[in-house]
């Protein structure tokens, strides 16, 4: 039993071999203590790669951190929800996320800051703008690259689309969009952020049965948020200035 940690460490960084080899070995106790302190360090450096390199496949809009979230604006968050949230319950049962709210309430924040929450998790996250979109998707059609685009983001565990509605997606990329929603049917989950109330989602789809399609893979396996109130962005620029009171994240 001496030896169990290690051989759970050893295990985890995939070195099944030495761990085997350990239970016949017999090691004195500072040998033991020194490989412990090793591999945990080594344990550590992984991690700490692994997380790096999942936060630049994300790509996240801003940076966001759930504990600097604004929970005493009223604006429909209480601290219970946001907890609930955060919780990642949505995501392991591979629901989506709907955040819909007027401008500047702090949608994306809120977004981000859940999507660097599940990347602290261990979850693989891709951030995409919509109103931005388009360009990107010209450009991969222009390179032939949409098959490996759409196969390399439904690995993905967690996508988070921005803006939906602000400017409509052209109709020749408006089905690419049901494609990344069917290629996470029950694999992975969707933030969505929105200024329109999602009775106005479907106009923003040229052909209703594409729409129809589309909303029915993204609204009804989905936990709503709904935000009210006003500009968190306005608040802060009218806000009286005190250097000695930082102010707080959205």
């Amino acid at each position: 039993m001496l030896h169990e940690p290690i051989k759970q460490q050893l295990t985890r960084l995939g070195l099944r071999g030495a761990a085997d080899a350990l239970a016949r070995l017999s090691l004195a106790d500072d040998v033991v203590d020194t490989l412990a302190v090793l591999l945990e360090a080594e344990c550590l450096h992984r991690d700490s790669l692994a997380q790096a390199r999942r936060l630049k496949l994300a790509k996240l809009g801003q940076r966001a951190h759930p504990a600097d979230v604004d929970l005493r604006t009223p604006r429909g968050l209480g601290k219970t929800r946001w907890q609930q949230l955060l919780s990642l319950l949505w995501l392991n049962q591979h629901q989506h996320l709907l955040l819909v709210g007027p401008t500047g309430i702090g949608k994306s924040y809120l977004a981000c800051a859940l999507a660097k929450a599940a990347i602290d998790h261990k979850h693989s996250v891709r951030y995409l703008r919509l109103p931005r979109l388009g360009e990107e998707l010209a450009l991969l059609q222009a390179q032939g690259r949409i098959s490996h685009w759409l196969k390399t983001l439904g690995r993905v565990d967690l996508v988070v689309l921005e803006d939906l509605g602000l400017v409509p997606l052209s109709p020749s990329h408006q089905p690419l969009l049901l494609e990344v929603l069917e290629d996470r049917q029950q694999r992975g989950s969707v933030i969505v952020t929105s200024q329109l109330p999602i009775k106005l989602w479907h106009g923003q789809f040229q052909d209703p049965t594409l729409a129809d399609a589309i909303l029915d893979r993204l609204v009804h396996n989905a936990e709503l948020v709904e935000l009210t109130g006003e500009s968190m962005r306005k608040k802060a620029r009218s806000a009286p200035a005190n250097d000695d009171k930082p102010q707080a994240a959205v």
